[in-house]
């Protein structure tokens, strides 16, 4: 007779995230296969058999970070019980074997390939096998280059976040696009991925070359996990990817996203539909009006400016300049008045003069952002720029970087004392010591700054209440909750 197993307590993980929203869905993914494959998550990693860290692979000081976070996570096999760390997410698949060799304090370091079988890979570690990590290669050459032909190809090219068919049964729903999640948090927000990759040629960035070519996830699978979510008391989806405008490219109707809006507004529990990281040159008409006029989908706009001088975004391989980034916030703001638009900006490319610090400082002022995230330009392995003339010295880019945010600090502030006495709906994300905080409808999600409410009678993360700002402090917002307005979820 075989011994009974059933009280052995099951080995247990705990998963840090790191880096962007995207790596968030990537996490949820990781998380809820591990559970499928008998590890059981844990929120504590001082109780974790094997701690799994989701790297950021962006620029250097998130490569620092990640870096940091795995060598902590090594100190627990000697300070706690963990046997095995374990390092995933882009820095692991851009780096594979030589991130391995450099870092032995990590156990394995597991690639995008790995993630379909990340039980089995982690059990083997635990059990004293030794991983062979990947040598990395240029993730596009896995599908073909015209977009149209890559929906056939993309089952086979291990592409985190989308479908799973491969996963065993008992994750909902029983038929149709399989939702291969597990919720690591109880927030009202959640990131939802519309698609992965790019195809952009950006002259600094080399997210393409580790997260491949461009692939929309269909509508249906979307929507089925904007279901899954609402059921799991999600509110607000948060649409993420590395370019959502170009959703539906490869789909075959480029204006998918515009329908798609619809449709996952009229999802049940779902309140709010938000969409992030918007290029200029790709947000057209139609879009922007769905953006605007969508009941449900909430009028903020994420677009990707980096720069406003000609010169540097043609350096940059970007298009438009400050006159038609202009133009296109006045047509949204013609449609929504209050709309949140916020966007990131580089300084000190190479090549930047200071009369392109000036252009880029002017539009700022002109365009009345509610959000600006301002990055110095730093080389990044692979790319083009990093071979590039007109290098600034690492003073003269951090000046450039100081002073562009503390102008940025002014505006987002001043932007924030205009909407005194705006009506605002605000959904509450956290309740302590009596103290409301939540978000309005122009501010995403960590990085745009938060809304504290006055005069809710019951508070709890998860409502959505009308309120009025009564005071700012610099992109953060106080406001009163209108009189009678308990919070329900109505």
């Amino acid at each position: 007779m075989s011994a009974d197993t059933s009280s052995v307590p099951l080995t247990s993980v705990h998963l840090i995230t790191l880096g962007c929203a995207r790596n968030e869905v990537d996490s949820s993914e990781l998380a809820a296969r591990l559970e499928v494959g008998g590890f059981r998550l844990v929120d504590d990693p001082e109780d974790a058999d094997a701690v799994m860290v989701n790297t950021c692979g962006f620029i250097e000081a998130a490569k620092k970070d990640s870096v940091d976070t795995l060598l902590a996570a090594a100190d627990l096999k000697t300070d706690g019980k963990a046997q095995a760390v374990v390092a995933v997410g882009c820095m692991a698949e851009r780096y594979g074997r030589e991130l391995a060799e450099s870092l032995p304090e990590a156990d394995a370091v597991l690639g995008f390939d790995d993630y379909a079988s990340v039980a089995e890979r982690l059990q083997a570690i635990l059990n004293g096998d030794k991983h062979q990590a990947h040598v990395p290669r240029d993730r596009r050459s896995l599908l073909p280059i015209s977009p149209v032909d890559r929906p056939a190809a993309a089952a086979a090219a291990a592409i985190p976040g989308h479908a799973a068919p491969d996963l065993p049964t008992g994750l909902a729903p029983a038929s149709g696009p399989r939702v291969v999640r597990r919720r690591l948090d109880g927030a009202p927000s959640a990131p939802l991925k519309l698609a992965s990759g790019c195809d952009r040629r950006c002259t600094f960035c080399a997210i393409p070359s580790f997260r491949g070519a461009y692939v929309s996830r269909t509508p249906e699978e979307i929507v089925a996990e904007a279901r899954w979510l609402a059921e799991h008391g999600v509110r607000e989806a948060f649409l993420v990817s590395e370019n959502s405008s170009s959703y539906g490219k490869d789909l075959g109707d480029i204006r998918l996203l515009e329908r798609l809006l619809g449709e996952l507004a009229a999802v049940d529990g779902l309140d709010w539909v938000r969409v992030s990281y918007l290029q200029p040159a790709e947000t057209r008409p139609t879009l922007v009006e769905a953006m605007a006029d969508t009941p449900g989908v909430v009028p903020y706009f994420d677009l990707s400016f980096q720069h406003a001088s000609a010169p540097v975004l043609r350096r940059m391989r970007r298009f438009g300049q400050a006159e038609t980034f202009l133009d296109l916030i006045a047509s949204i703001r013609r449609l929504a008045p209050n709309a949140g638009i916020r966007s990131n900006v580089i300084v000190g490319f190479p090549g930047e003069t200071e009369q392109d610090l000036e252009v880029l400082s002017d539009f700022l002022i002109a365009a009345r952002l509610d959000a600006i995230g301002v990055f110095g330009y730093s080389d990044e392995e692979g790319t083009e720029a990093a071979g590039f003339d007109g290098k600034l010295s690492e003073d003269e880019i951090e000046d450039r970087r100081s002073r562009l945010t503390d102008l940025a600090d002014e505006l987002v502030a001043a932007r924030a004392e205009e909407r005194l006495g705006e009506s605002v709906r605000v959904l509450i994300e956290e309740v302590e010591d009596g103290v409301v905080i939540g978000r309005a409808e122009h501010q995403g999600p960590e990085v745009d700054g938060a809304t504290e409410v006055h005069g809710l009678i019951d508070p709890r993360p998860g409502q959505l209440v009308s309120a009025t700002v009564t005071a700012s402090d610099g992109v953060d917002l106080v406001a009163d909750a209108v009189p009678g307005d308990t919070g329900s979820r109505t």
